[in-house]
């Protein structure tokens, strides 16, 4: 063996630049001793989410968690692949179908979604695959009228008593 390769390599300073170190674990303990300077003088403390769970961690590998996220907070529509758009859609379909008065309107909604479902799926553009199951329009009718029927029993009153005709009506007393 050398003697030099026994030397402890001792950071260079270039010309007023940051230290070179020459071993990856070097370079570990000089980032650590950076951060730990840092907390030290307290520059982590009360940073925004500061002993929260960071948001979607670990919940799925989707290597397009990114996109997905930066859509969702700024609330981008039109500019997702189809499988985005999609899948957003589906998942806001029962909202879409409450607004809606009559069953033709509702019917005709989800024709045209599944519609646009198997187009997507037969595209071979490439981008995330459309995993967005098609609608069963029958079952999606049926709920939507239970929700209908759920929305307005709420709203009548359970008994209204009938105006008196003036004919019933009881004749005053006069003085």
């Amino acid at each position: 063996m050398r003697d030099d390769d026994e030397t402890e390599s001792v950071p260079e300073h270039g010309a007023g630049g940051p230290p070179r170190w020459s071993t990856t674990e070097e370079r570990w303990a000089a980032v650590e001793l950076t951060i730990q300077m840092a907390i030290d003088r307290g520059e982590f403390d009360n940073l925004p989410g500061a002993g929260k769970p960071i948001e979607g961690l670990g919940t799925t590998n989707d290597p397009d968690w990114w996109i997905r996220r930066k859509i969702q907070s700024e609330d981008l529509t039109g500019l997702a692949p189809p499988a985005f758009q999609l899948r957003k859609e589906s998942a806001e379909v029962e909202e879409t179908l409450d607004a809606m008065w009559h069953e033709s309107d509702v019917r005709e909604y989800l024709e045209e979604f599944n519609k646009r479902v198997r187009h997507a799926r037969m595209q071979l553009l490439g981008g995330p695959p459309v995993v967005t199951p098609l609608r069963d329009i029958d079952d999606d009718v049926r709920a939507w009228r239970e929700r209908k029927k759920a929305s307005t029993a709420a709203i009548e009153p359970a008994h209204v008593e009938a105006p008196r005709r003036w004919w019933r009506r009881t004749p005053r007393a006069t003085d």
